[in-house]
């Protein structure tokens, strides 16, 4: 299974890098003024129109396959275990030790974490 990851690892990220060249490689809106006045784009390999049509399909491929990568990948790292996971257990942990409000006179929360209570003397002082 891990092997399977790494591999979609690899594919997501040779995608990654294809759309960066791609997106890089295509002309701009405003090169197509330059292209009307004799530019020489109708003489090359995918002719006049060719080279935008390729270029955009290519980058829709590869976004595609990037987006694929992607969520194949949250599927694989959501089967595992939450125990490997330090945030998980940290929050699970606090919520069990919590001290409850009860000696103010404050309805209980169950699973929230409260501030320790103020000295005696510092209330008495407050009143």
């Amino acid at each position: 299974m891990q092997f399977f990851a790494n591999l979609v690892l690899i594919v997501q990220l040779l995608s990654a890098l294809a759309i960066i060249g791609l997106v890089l490689v295509q002309h701009g809106k405003g090169a197509d003024m330059g292209a009307s006045f004799g530019s020489g784009a109708s003489g090359s390999l995918f002719g006049a129109t060719g080279s935008a049509n390729f270029l955009s399909r290519s980058t829709a491929v590869a976004a595609t396959l990037f987006f694929g990568c992607t969520l194949g990948l949250a599927f694989l790292s959501n089967g595992r275990s939450s125990a490997s996971n330090g945030a998980d257990s940290v929050l699970d942990r606090a919520a069990v030790v919590a001290p409850t409000p009860a000696a103010s006179g404050a309805a209980a929360i169950p699973g929230a974490i409260v501030a320790p209570a103020a000295s005696a003397a510092a209330s008495a002082a407050a009143n």
